[in-house]
């Protein structure tokens, strides 16, 4: 998701804070970081797969505005309710803003306070070109650098907390091209991924972290030949597995062949058309899952590879909506999260779905953009349709969000709901 924009351009790189980092990571002759010794015998390749452990992509920032951090009593509630869920590895963002640090302390405050809760982080490191999020034109073939002060942040917290942080994965949507405003070439990646394989082998860096970075299928090589280059072959024998993105609800507007009613499929009810519409759409998030594994088996590589993001929107003003592809809604929400988590469970792939909760700051200046709405809950701590029977079967009491207790959209009122469902667009 293109989910961080505009706030990037915000941060300030304070020379002596690159000075102190880059000389901690980079020079050999410091001594090496002190890992501190494990609480679990967990590692990623027991998380990952594993249904057991849900995976969720996680913000949790409630305000239109991003500069407001959400507070340690705010993380605590949302872990304790994604816990309920069932959910026990969460994928974070960038750590240049106190988000995940403070998602970090807050599992370790949960833990000590009880011995049974079980949480676990993959760790992102954001990652840019020259002069992304600037007045001057990005620079795709160099990196900011910026870059080396987010990277040994991401080390100094997979150190200070290696009972939770599994993974670390180098940029999020980093490479595909249509990220104009900062993408870098593969190569970019490959150098920090290669720079964390070297901190694991040197003690450094717990030797049982996985290191991946996170980006859109075509980015792994699913997609044009464009990205077929040298340096991606490379990374994706230098990573620990690979974290795919695929997004079915945003190409029922940019490449909807898969989306529309078909001619056969004319004289079925609305219901149905939808019920067939989202299974077309868990079928193309496989498709671009394959073409990934295709590409990777294709250079005689053989590494796990697991869903780095996917998510359905429940609104949208725009190209999603009502006026466009029809496609955003609790319900059809409900059926893309139940086809993916059954499909994944079943195949033993981690899915980081995207998201739990709305976040209003994506889209600040319009609240019904699409990107506002990928939560499961809402800002009103209301539980979309579709995690209805979580709270039918008593999962969220005694929690709260906000302060408020978790309910249903619609107050429950399924017939209310569907009256905001409408069937894809009939194919011409």
């Amino acid at each position: 998701m293109k989910i961080m924009r505009k706030h990037i351009g915000k941060i300030i790189c304070i020379a002596v804070v690159m000075f102190i980092f880059s000389c901690k990571d980079n020079t050999k002759s410091e001594s090496k970081t002190t890992i501190v010794k494990q609480e679990s015998s967990k590692n990623a390749k027991d998380i990952l797969g594993n249904p057991k452990y849900l995976a969720m992509s996680y913000g949790g920032y409630r305000q239109v505005d991003h500069d407001v951090e959400p507070t340690l009593k705010e993380l605590k509630e949302d872990l304790k309710i994604l816990n309920a869920m069932g959910v026990k590895m969460l994928r974070t963002y960038k750590v240049h803003l106190p988000q995940a640090s403070n998602l970090l302390k807050a599992i370790s405050e949960l833990k000590k306070e009880d011995s049974n809760f079980e949480m676990y982080v993959m760790l992102g490191a954001w990652i840019d070109c020259k002069n992304a999020w600037t007045d001057q034109e990005p620079d795709h073939n160099q990196e900011s650098e910026r870059n080396a002060v987010e990277i040994a942040t991401t080390v100094a917290l997979a150190n200070e907390y290696p009972d939770i942080v599994k993974v670390i994965a180098v940029g999020n949507e980093a490479m595909v091209k249509w990220a104009a405003s900062y993408f870098v070439q593969p190569g970019v990646i490959l150098k920090w991924v290669n720079h964390l394989q070297a901190l694991k082998k040197s003690d450094q860096l717990p030797k049982d972290l996985w290191i991946t970075s996170s980006d859109n299928f075509a980015s792994w090589g699913g997609g044009a030949t464009e990205y077929h280059v040298e340096d991606l072959n490379k990374l994706i024998a230098a990573v620990d597995f690979l974290s795919v993105h695929t997004y079915p609800m945003h190409d029922t507007h940019y490449n909807p062949d898969f989306w529309g009613v078909p001619a056969s499929e004319k004289s079925l009810s609305d219901l149905e058309k939808i019920d067939a519409a989202m299974l077309r759409a868990k079928e193309y998030a496989q498709a671009q899952y394959k073409s990934v594994h295709d590409y990777m088996k294709s250079l005689g590589i053989n590494k796990p590879i697991h869903i780095g993001e996917t998510g359905w929107a429940t609104t949208s003003n725009g190209h999603y909506g009502p006026n466009g592809s029809r496609a955003t809604d609790e319900y059809k929400e409900a059926l893309y999260y139940k086809h993916m988590r059954d499909w994944t469970n079943a195949e033993n792939i981690s899915c980081f779905y995207f998201e739990g909760f709305d976040e209003q700051w994506k889209d600040a200046a319009n609240p019904d953009g699409s990107e506002n709405h990928f939560g499961l809950i809402n800002l009103k701590s209301q539980a979309k349709f579709a995690i209805w029977d979580l709270v039918d079967n008593g999962t969220f009491d005694g929690l709260t969000r906000d302060g408020k207790p978790i309910t249903k959209t619609y107050n429950g009122n399924k017939e209310e709901l569907m009256n905001n469902v409408s069937a894809p667009p009939v194919k011409h």
